[in-house]
């Protein structure tokens, strides 16, 4: 007899499965202030196996921060509990917007106008960004974007947008397509990254540079976050995808 948890796991394979993560090597685009990731091999198939070393920042390709990436005294990575890895997600387009407008910070206002059109945003829910610009990979110059004075243009979440998300609806996580939270003027005019500290500093986590919004619905899908457990890590690249409903 089929127990329920094999008839649940037959019912997800009968679904549509979306990888929303980047495959990543030495070339891919990565925050500026680091170096890129380095592939050895250690033993070829002469040796009698393939194997292999790899070198690269914890915040490489698409990747979970962990709370104490910028927060000290929250939780490192192998803390995060497997539950709150798996989560309903939800997709707020603004691709439209970001080709129009790449510096926009997403606000409180956008929130309530998403909700008057698709519904409120429910708790502990993952709730995804959608501008497209993972179409910009693998690129590090269209990623980056930079205008005539070499400022990047890059959109993102605004402190508003943040702050509601979190403190009025609930949310357990957020993510995105670029390398970092904030609109890149916003990081400019605060000379911080404001925004993902106040992510972190709920003591959860974001999962960056994530591919394949635009294959999503609004809601319904969920999302499952797999990653390494390295002992007291800040963040480490990540196998995340959705399941469609």
């Amino acid at each position: 007899m089929t127990n329920e948890l094999i008839t649940a796991l037959n019912l997800l394979k009968s679904k549509t499965w979306i990888d929303l993560t980047h495959a990543f090597d030495k070339d891919s685009p990565h925050f500026f202030m680091f170096e890129s990731a380095n592939f050895k091999t250690l033993f070829d198939y002469q040796d009698g196996f393939f194997a292999q070393q790899f070198t690269f920042p914890g915040q490489y390709g698409t990747h979970i921060d962990a709370p104490c990436h910028f927060v000290q005294g929250k939780r490192y990575l192998h803390e995060l509990e497997l539950k709150e890895l798996v989560l309903p997600l939800i997709v707020i387009d603004q691709s439209a917007r970001a080709k129009q407008d790449p510096n926009f910070a997403f606000s409180r206002e956008d929130a309530l106008n998403f909700e008057a059109e698709h519904g409120k945003i429910e708790p502990e829910t993952f709730v995804a960004l959608r501008t497209d610009w993972s179409h910009r990979w693998p690129s590090q110059q269209a990623m980056e974007n930079k205008n005539a004075e070499g400022h990047n243009q890059i959109p993102g979440w605004g402190m508003d947008a943040l702050k509601f998300l979190f403190e009025e609806r609930g949310v357990k996580a957020i993510g995105h397509e670029t390398f970092d939270t904030d609109a890149a003027k916003d990081f400019r005019h605060n000379n911080a990254l404001l925004g993902e500290y106040y992510v972190l500093e709920q003591d959860t986590y974001q999962i960056e540079l994530m591919t394949n919004l635009d294959k999503l619905p609004t809601r319904g899908a969920v999302i499952f976050n797999l990653v390494a457990k390295p002992n007291n890590a800040s963040g480490f690249p990540v196998r995340s995808f959705a399941i469609l409903p």
